[in-house]
């Protein structure tokens, strides 16, 4: 049986499989915060009610971040997240390349206490907006 043939005979189970994935993929990135879009974040940046949470790559972050935001490498967030501590009454806003690693931060660090957002597109989003970013 080819994979043709299959998808037209047994169409009920691939319907039920591709909406299990949707739910699971679904609820797998509200565990990490809500996702908000550049307007949000730099709202919430604005009123003093959020900071920024850069989960890239030491290089990456030093080729380009936000201003003020925080730089703790993904593979790092776990053993360094008590340097957060002092911002436990701010929302964090977690920020990664292109969504890859922010969900799975985002659940660290609400495992941790920490009430946490994301950035919708991360820092790809960013840059395609023309929004400006520090180096260094």
């Amino acid at each position: 049986m080819d994979f043709l043939t299959f998808l037209s005979e047994e169409w009920i189970l691939v319907s039920i499989l591709i909406v299990l994935a949707g739910a699971y993929f679904y609820m797998e990135s509200l565990k990490g915060g809500k996702s908000l879009g550049i307007h949000e974040v730099t709202r919430l940046v604005n009123s003093d009610s959020a900071i920024l949470l850069d989960v890239r790559e030491s290089k990456d972050y030093k080729n380009g971040h936000i201003v003020d935001a925080i730089n703790i490498p993904f593979d790092k967030l776990s053993e360094r997240s008590n340097e957060l501590d002092k911002h436990k009454s701010k929302t964090i806003i977690v920020i990664d390349k292109m969504g890859q690693h922010s969900g799975t931060s985002g659940k660290i660090l609400l495992d941790k206490g920490f009430t946490v957002n994301r950035l919708q597109g991360g820092m790809s989003e960013w840059t395609n907006q023309n929004l400006p970013v520090v180096k260094g």
